[in-house]
């Protein structure tokens, strides 16, 4: 069974750098640093993935029918579950999140119209279960961390936000393979998270 996954490290902006790639089962088969909408459609549209991890949130706090809706709510259920977890994390209606949080929603729309499910993912999060750094720590620490999971065809010099969207593609495979957990629920907003090592 070869699982064939899409990792995406998404910017909140489109000049900002996004990483991506793609992964058949712990196989990086390419990658890339993209920036509009369009690079990243394209990227999706010829992979042809099973499914797409996306480090963006892809759904609103409860009763909000949008950002600018304000009803005082500002964390998911899944964003609780993260923090009785102690994983840090940014809510996503504090600044910057919420050019990311909208970005997020409107490529998970677009991929839903090309017939792809994308899910979201939370890097830190994966790199805190799996003990190994984020990026911000230690780049070599994360690289080494990547490798000792036997993910191969990885490049010393990818960049930090490659090297995110590996942990994202990783983290769709496990999902695919039964191996992750859904904090919060598919339908109202989650984020995947590998099962943590026994």
């Amino acid at each position: 069974m070869i699982t064939k996954v899409v990792g995406i490290d998404l910017a909140g902006s489109p000049k900002r750098d996004t990483g991506i790639c793609l992964m058949h089962n712990k196989r990086i088969v390419k990658y890339a640093t993209l920036h509009d909408n369009s690079e990243i459609i394209s990227f999706v549209k010829s992979a042809g993935p099973e499914i797409i991890g996306i480090d963006a949130p892809l759904s609103l706090p409860p009763g909000r029918k949008s950002l600018d809706d304000n009803n005082g709510v500002h964390l998911r259920e899944c964003d609780k579950e993260l923090t009785k977890l102690k994983i840090r994390f940014f809510p996503i209606t504090l600044g910057p999140m919420r050019m990311l949080t909208l970005r997020g929603l409107e490529l998970k729309k677009k991929f839903k119209r090309m017939g792809y499910d994308s899910y979201e993912m939370f890097p830190g999060a994966t790199q805190d279960v799996l003990g190994i750094p984020r990026k911000q720590h230690s780049m070599i620490g994360l690289y080494k961390g990547l490798e000792k999971l036997g993910i191969k065809g990885l490049k010393k010099d990818m960049n930090n936000d490659e090297l995110d969207a590996v942990t994202c593609a990783y983290t769709a495979y496990l999902y695919q393979r039964g191996k992750a957990e859904i904090l919060g629920s598919l339908k109202k907003g989650a984020i995947i998270i590998p099962k943590a090592p026994r």
